[in-house]
């Protein structure tokens, strides 16, 4: 297979030009509703013990990339 570059047309080249003056941020954050339905709801128990799980995996991680 051969490499060959491609030129991307105007419209995409616009597309990138509005999301590059785009601020960088998260967003905006839940509304008191969205906050009031997520701390409603009950966490699934599977769900839970993976979060545990990855949570003990984590504090004994060894080796590369491996904050001091």
């Amino acid at each position: 297979m051969v490499d060959r570059p491609t030129r991307p047309s105007e419209e995409t080249r616009e597309a990138e030009r509005d999301e590059a003056r785009q601020p960088a941020g998260a967003g905006r954050g839940p509304t008191p509703e969205e906050e009031k339905s997520a701390d409603s709801r009950e966490v699934d128990e599977g769900v839970a013990e993976h979060e545990r799980e990855m949570l003990e995996r984590g504090a004994s991680q060894q080796g590369e990339g491996r904050l001091p």
